[in-house]
């Protein structure tokens, strides 16, 4: 059975709006009504979210601003079908509503027979119109819910390591430092994306990204905490939306809280890298992420567990530990501090800046293993300022609405 057709209703005048609304609900096959209104800009955002069949624009006293509507989403591929309405039907605005992008025009008052016509000829459009299907990158989350365990360090690697096209994204949105470890600077942040979601195109996104090297883009965050209090869950969903679209791999970097901006961008990912060290304060977070996981309703398989600073000389029974959290652990991280803290310092992933050491090994392995990728690492960047250059020359963002409360449970001691 074919789908009715949707539509969308420009109309500065209340009774042309009723009109075309009417002859709507009377057409043949059935048509359904998704949005309208009068204001220019409310209806453009409802067409580029809702994705109409069709949309209709009526042509009144404001004639330029409804042709400058037709041509913005013209411009910017929008696929819906576009009607022009309008009163005046002489030639020279029908060419020009044609010029602008309409595919039909419409002559005010409504004559039946012709808007049957136009009706069966959009369905017609709509029916043949073959769409360019949207890349959908893999998304992949570095989450801890203790801090300290080196998720920053882990997501600045892998992104790194997958030597594919990727974006990395700093979630911590009031405290974010990502361009530190890659020793860049940010002129726009995940803020500018957010602000110009509805315009976004591929070119204005390129713009908004940071650059290091071929394969690896960062997605900064605001450069001021203030900027990041007018960023809802749902405006963050749409950002990484279009991040996937436009990259092969969207690895993020959420804070170390279930809040509604974390959730969102857990809710999205592929897959979540679980980072815990060998201790027992992180052993004992990482078990309670894993029930708020359960309870979310992700499954298991897209949680993978790594262990990062991993040591021999650390007394407890790794097969206690994978007992405890009810998951194999996929990755063991070594503890190395010195090359580790030189790499931050540097702003260079030390998977770039010491490509053969035993930590860079072991996480293009995990890289590997988790994406089933090749990971022959791009070279080495040319020398950046570092963290030490970029800081001689606030607080995590608090909860927000949607907050996972857990109720601790007494477990067994984890044998040392």
């Amino acid at each position: 059975m074919t789908q009715p057709l949707t539509f969308v209703i420009l109309s500065t005048g209340i009774n042309t709006f009723k009109e075309i609304r009417s002859a709507l609900q009377e057409a043949e096959g059935g048509a359904r009504l998704l949005a309208g209104g009068d204001d220019h800009e409310q209806v453009y955002e409802q067409i580029v979210h809702l994705r109409p069949s069709a949309a209709v624009i009526t042509l009144g006293p404001n004639l330029e601003q409804g042709l400058a509507l037709i041509e913005r989403l013209t411009n910017e591929a929008v696929p819906t079908a576009l009607i022009c309405a309008a009163q005046d039907a002489s030639p020279e605005l029908i060419l020009r509503s044609m010029r602008a992008g309409a595919r039909e025009f419409l002559r005010l008052p409504i004559i039946r027979e012709e808007f049957i016509t136009v009706i069966a000829r959009t369905a017609e459009f709509c029916s043949t119109r073959v769409e360019t299907p949207k890349k959908k990158g893999r998304m992949i989350a570095v989450f801890s819910s203790k801090g300290g365990c080196g998720t920053t360090f882990m997501a600045t690697n892998l992104a790194a390591a997958i030597n594919q096209p990727t974006v990395l994204v700093d979630l911590n949105l009031q405290a974010g430092d990502l361009p530190l470890f890659l020793g860049v600077e940010a002129k726009y942040s995940i803020a500018d994306l957010v602000e110009n979601r509805v315009r976004m195109d591929d070119s204005l996104l390129s713009s908004y990204v940071t650059p290091y090297s071929s394969t690896l883009a960062l997605m900064a965050a605001p450069r001021e905490a203030d900027s990041a209090d007018d960023i809802e869950p749902e405006h963050i969903f749409e950002a990484l939306e279009r991040l996937r679209e436009r990259y092969d791999y969207v690895v993020l970097d959420p804070q170390h809280t279930f809040d509604a901006i974390t959730l969102a961008a857990l809710d999205q990912a592929d897959d979540i890298v679980l980072v815990l060290t060998l201790d027992i304060p992180a052993i004992r977070s990482a078990q309670r992420s894993l029930e708020i996981f359960d309870r979310l309703g992700y499954p298991r398989k897209k949680v993978r567990v790594v262990v990062n600073r991993w040591s021999k000389q650390i007394d407890l029974d790794l097969r206690h530990v994978e007992k405890f959290l009810g998951e194999p652990v996929v990755g063991f991280v070594p503890s190395d501090y010195q090359p580790v803290v030189n790499s931050i310092n540097l702003g260079q992933p030390l998977v770039l800046s010491d490509s053969t050491s035993k930590i860079s090994t072991e996480i293009k392995r995990i890289a590997t293993t988790l994406l089933g990728v090749g990971t022959a690492v791009v070279e080495a960047q040319p020398q950046r300022r570092g963290l030490l250059g970029s800081i001689f020359g606030g607080q995590r963002r608090a909860g927000s609405a949607r907050t996972i409360e857990v109720t601790e449970t007494l477990h067994p001691s984890i044998s040392r």
